[in-house]
C-alpha cells in the first residue's frame, strides 16, 4: 500500500479507527520469566498489525483514537481479544496477563473495570490473574480521578504495576502514593548495565526500595545474557525482553520454561549458605487467607488461633498480596450489628479493603539484608518470604533477631582459635557471594606457607603457631577496610578477597605482606639456620634433606567487573592449580585471570 493510499485510509478512518482495527490488530504475548528459574510468570499484551494502518506505532494508533474519541472502544476491543486469548492458553490459571493502562481513560474508569470484570468472569479468570501497567508517559498527577481509579481496581483484586519506571512523569511519586504490586525498570537502565557501575547502583537501589514497600521488580528490555545477569545480581525479581523471547502472535510458540534464562538463572545464590540455613530453619508457616474469601471467614480465623495478631494474604496464584491485622476488623466484630452487616449483601467491602502491604524478599537474602527491609519503614509485623515468588513463609521480628544471633554465634564457632581469624564456613559463604557480583573487581587470595612442616618438625609446634599468629597479624594489618575479608583455611592456608582496589594496589599490599613475612620469621630461626639459610630435614619421603628458610607463596585469581562464575568451586579448583606456579616463582606471588591467562607477579605489572 502506497504512502497515499495510508493517508486516505487512516483520513477516512478516523471516525471508524476501531472497525478498521478490528480487521488488522493481533494480540501479541512477551513472556516475563522469573530471574531465578526462567519460568514464565505472565505475559505482556501488545498490538501487532498497527503499521497496516500507517502507524508507526501503538502508541501513535493510541493518540489517534484519543483524538478521534474511541480511545475506551479501541482499548476494549484490544484487551477483551488479549483475555481471550489469554484464556485459551493451557496454563493461564497459573499466570498473570500484564495489560496496559491508557491514563486518559481515569475518566472512565468505572466502565473500563465493569466490562473487564465482565469478560474475566465469562472466561473463569481470577481478576488477580490481569496487572495493569500504569505509564509513566502521561502526568497522572494532574487527573483527579487517577487514585480513586487505582484504589477501585485493587480493591477489585486486580494487580497493578508502575511502568517505564524512571523515564517518564511522577515515577517516585507514584511509588510513593499508591499500593502497586510491580515495578517495571525501564530499558534505558537496562542497557549496557553490565558495564555501567552507575546504572547498577541506581537498579540495585531501586530494588532494595520496592522490596522494603512489598513490590516485586521487572526488568524491561533485557536483550543479551549480561544484562540479564546484572539484572538478577541487583535482584530484579522477574525479566521480560529479547534475550528471554519476542513478542509473538503464535501463542503455540510459547514455552513455560525458557532455557537460555534457566541457564544463567543456574548460577543464582547456593541456599546452602549460613544465611539460608538459618532462615530455612525459623521461618514460620502460618495459616494464609485467600483475598477471595469472605470477611467472616476472617473472625473465623482469629477465632481458631487467638494469639495470632495477623494472618498474610494470598492471591488466586499463590502471591502474597499482605497482611490482614487483626484491628483492621476489630470495629466491625466489636460492633453489635457487626456480623448481620457482613452477611448483608449490600455491604460492599471486602477481604481486599482491609489489606495493607507488608515488606517482601526472596527466601535466600541475606539475613542482614532481611533486617533492612523489616526496619525499612517501620512498624512491620513481619518480612513476607517467598520462593520463586510464590509464598513461602513468613519471619517475624523476634525471628529474624535470632536468626542474626544465631549467624554470629556460629560466625564465632567458625574463628580459628590460634588467629581468631574466620573459618572455612565464612570463607565459603564470602566466595558464593562474591562468585555472583559482578559489581566490582575483585581479588580473591589464597596464602600456602613454604617449607613449614620441617620448621614445624624441627623447632615443635609452639614454634609453629607463632609462624602462624605472625601471618595473621601481618594479614589484619594490610587488609584492612570494608572491602576486604581475612580467614584461615586451616594450618598454613589462608585467604583474603577484596573487592573494588585496581590489581596494582592489590599486588603492591602482597608484595609488602610476602616480603614483611619473610624477614620477621627469620627470627624464629636459630642464628646457625639464618646463617646459611637452610635447615635440614626429613622430607615426605623420610630422606634427610635441606630445606630454604620459611616463606609464603600466594596465588590471586582475578574476577573482572562484570564476570560471574556460577559455581564456586571452580575458584578453589582454579587457585588449586595455580599453587604450584607460585611455589616454583621467584616472588612466590602469581596473579590469573578467571580464563586461565597467568603471569608472575613482576610480569603482570610491567604488562599493566
Amino acid at each position: 500500500m502506497s504512502a497515499a493510499e495510508l493517508l486516505a485510509l487512516r483520513r477516512f478512518g478516523d471516525g471508524e479507527i476501531v472497525t478498521l482495527a478490528k480487521l488488522v490488530i493481533e494480540t501479541a504475548f512477551q513472556p516475563i520469566v522469573e530471574a531465578a528459574t526462567g519460568a514464565v510468570f505472565g505475559y505482556e499484551s501488545l498490538m501487532r498489525g498497527f503499521d497496516r494502518l500507517g502507524f508507526r506505532s501503538p502508541l501513535d494508533l493510541l493518540d489517534r483514537a484519543h483524538e478521534a474519541g474511541q480511545l475506551l472502544a479501541l482499548e476494549h476491543m484490544v484487551n477483551s481479544r488479549a483475555i481471550a486469548a489469554f484464556a485459551a492458553l493451557p496454563d493461564f490459571r497459573s499466570r498473570t496477563l500484564f495489560i496496559n493502562l491508557d491514563s486518559r481513560l481515569v475518566a472512565e474508569g468505572s466502565d473500563l473495570v465493569e466490562r473487564l470484570a465482565g469478560h474475566l468472569s465469562r472466561a473463569g479468570i481470577p481478576a488477580s490473574s490481569i496487572c495493569f501497567e500504569i505509564s509513566e508517559r502521561f502526568n497522572n498527577d494532574q487527573l483527579p480521578d487517577f487514585a480513586l481509579l487505582v484504589r477501585k481496581l485493587r480493591l477489585a483484586g486486580f494487580k497493578l504495576a508502575i511502568d517505564d519506571f524512571g523515564v517518564g512523569h511522577n515515577g517516585l511519586k507514584l511509588l510513593c502514593d499508591h499500593p502497586v504490586d510491580y515495578l517495571k525498570i525501564d530499558r534505558h537502565f537496562i542497557s549496557g548495565m553490565e558495564s555501567d557501575a552507575r546504572k547498577r547502583h541506581l537498579v540495585r537501589n531501586t530494588v532494595n526500595a520496592a522490596h522494603v514497600l512489598g513490590i516485586r521488580v521487572i526488568a524491561e528490555g533485557v536483550e543479551s545474557e549480561a544484562e540479564f545477569i546484572a539484572c538478577r545480581e541487583a535482584g530484579c525479581d522477574l525479566v521480560q525482553g529479547w534475550f528471554v523471547s519476542r513478542p509473538v502472535t503464535d501463542f503455540s510458540a510459547l514455552s513455560p520454561v525458557y532455557a537460555q534464562v534457566a541457564r544463567a538463572g543456574g548460577t543464582r545464590r547456593s541456599s546452602s549458605t549460613l544465611d539460608s540455613i538459618l532462615i530455612r530453619r525459623e521461618i514460620e508457616q502460618v495459616a494464609v487467607l485467600r483475598e477471595n474469601e469472605s470477611l467472616e471467614s476472617v473472625f473465623e480465623f482469629f477465632r481458631r488461633d487467638p494469639k495470632r495478631t495477623f494472618f498474610p494474604v494470598l492471591n488466586a496464584n499463590d502471591e502474597p498480596r499482605g497482611i490482614l491485622h487483626e484491628y483492621h476488623v476489630k470495629e466491625l466484630s466489636y460492633h453489635p450489628f457487626g456480623r448481620d452487616l457482613l452477611k448483608n449483601k449490600l455491604y460492599q467491602k471486602s477481604l481486599s479493603h482491609f489489606v495493607t502491604m507488608a515488606p517482601i524478599a526472596d527466601l535466600d537474602t541475606p539475613a542482614e539484608q532481611l533486617l533492612d527491609v523489616f526496619t525499612g519503614m517501620g512498624g512491620n509485623e513481619c518480612v513476607i518470604l517467598t520462593e520463586n515468588l510464590r509464598y513461602a513463609g513468613i519471619l517475624s521480628a523476634s525471628s529474624l533477631l535470632k536468626i542474626i544471633n544465631e549467624k554470629r554465634l556460629k560466625t564465632a564457632e567458625d574463628q580459628n582459635p590460634l588467629t581468631g581469624l574466620p573459618g572455612n564456613r565464612s570463607i565459603r559463604d564470602y566466595l558464593q557471594d562474591k562468585a555472583l557480583d559482578g559489581d566490582q573487581l575483585r581479588c580473591l587470595c589464597y596464602f600456602d606457607f613454604d617449607n613449614f612442616k620441617p620448621f614445624n618438625d624441627h623447632y615443635g609446634f609452639h614454634k609453629g603457631d607463632l609462624a602462624l599468629s605472625l601471618f595473621a597479624s601481618l594479614l589484619r594489618r594490610e587488609f584492612v577496610g570494608e572491602d576486604v575479608f581475612v580467614g584461615h583455611v586451616g594450618g598454613d592456608d589462608f585467604f583474603a578477597g577484596v573487592s573494588g582496589r585496581s590489581v596494582e594496589a592489590v599486588q603492591d599490599i602482597l608484595e609488602r605482606l610476602l616480603s614483611d613475612f619473610a624477614r620477621e620469621v627469620r627470627s624464629f630461626y636459630s642464628p646457625e639456620d639464618q646463617l646459611a639459610g637452610e635447615i635440614r630435614g626429613r622430607d615426605r619421603a623420610g630422606h634427610q634433606t635441606k630445606f630454604p628458610l620459611m616463606r609464603c607463596s600466594a596465588v590471586v585469581l582475578v574476577v573482572p567487573e562484570g564476570e560471574v562464575i556460577g559455581e564456586a568451586g571452580q575458584i578453589s579448583s582454579r587457585i588449586a592449580a595455580l599453587k604450584a606456579d607460585a611455589k616454583e616463582s621467584d616472588g612466590g606471588l602469581v596473579l590469573s585471570s578467571v580464563s586461565g591467562e597467568m603471569q608472575p607477579a613482576a610480569a603482570t605489572r610491567r604488562h599493566s
